[in-house]
């Protein structure tokens, strides 16, 4: 059952996470995820905002990290059986997701703590994450220019934000493509506008995103953006408030654009082609 809404005052809040993804703010809230969703597309954001995402269990393994790297999460339950496809296994896994837990195969919980350990061998990143520097899953609350904004932080320590984040790879290349893949730059600058305006860090506070491999040997990298990428955040996301405020008032989300659009072809076909017909 979701959640009512309830009377939220701007300010840091130690809220379960179904809680937070409810939003529990009157007349709704806009997430780091709606503001990359309306940046890229406004009715593709008023679409999931009418049709949320139904559960899915494979976010669990994320989930699970999450709990184990963190400290902070939802029981995590082993469920010791070679098949969950049978009606005894599939019943009692249902019972644990609807208790709120987390349910894993045995392999899926030592492939954790492995990843766990691999990480409390990287100086930086353990570092970052020692106990008692920083709050686990916060989530944050508040009001700028008629807009409510919600985000939920990974690691709040007093000068900056840490963010956990499992991947398929953490070589530079990739994680150049994920970050714009995935609006982490949006990411960055709207958890760091919350933080600052809320006074949780410093205006000069940093946001770091940890990034680690699920796969043996479960690399880590720490990652800081730089400036033009959190500038570029910054501007993607005045253009979410901008749409999202405008959609909210008259009821219009446009999608890409209207009426016709014209094409090119892409620079390189267009350079290939010269280069063959010269």
């Amino acid at each position: 059952m979701t959640p009512a809404p309830v009377e939220v005052e701007p300010g840091l809040y130690d809220i379960p996470a179904e809680l937070y993804h409810s939003d529990p703010i009157p007349g709704g809230s806009l997430s780091s995820t709606g503001a990359r969703r309306i940046a890229d597309c406004p009715a593709r954001f008023k679409y999931f905002l009418d049709h949320p995402e139904p559960y899915k269990p494979e976010f669990e393994f994320g989930t699970a990290a999450h709990t184990v790297i963190l400290g902070n999460g939802p029981e995590l339950i082993v469920v010791d059986e070679q098949r969950w496809d049978t009606n005894e296994t599939k019943a009692r896994v249902a019972a644990i997701r609807a208790a709120g837990n987390v349910p894993l195969k045995p392999e899926a919980r030592q492939r954790i703590d492995d990843m766990a350990e691999a990480l409390a061998s990287h100086a930086e990143a353990s570092d970052l994450l020692t106990p008692g520097s920083g709050l686990a899953e916060q989530s944050i609350f508040w009001e700028e220019n008629g807009i409510w904004r919600r985000s939920r932080i990974d690691w709040l320590r007093p000068d900056e934000i840490v963010d956990y984040k499992s991947a398929r790879s953490v070589h530079p290349d990739y994680l150049q493509k994920a970050v714009n893949d995935y609006g982490y730059h949006q990411q960055d600058d709207f958890y760091r506008r919350g933080a600052v305006h809320l006074g949780l860090i410093p205006p000069t506070g940093t946001f770091k995103f940890i990034f680690q491999e699920k796969q043996p040997p479960y690399l880590v990298a720490v990652v800081e953006l730089d400036f033009p990428a959190r500038v570029i955040g910054g501007e993607l996301n005045d253009r979410a408030f901008y749409a999202y405020a405008k959609g909210r008032e008259t009821g219009y989300w446009p999608a890409y654009s209207e009426g016709v659009t014209y094409l090119s072809l892409p620079p390189w076909v267009e350079r290939k082609y010269a280069e063959e017909n010269s």
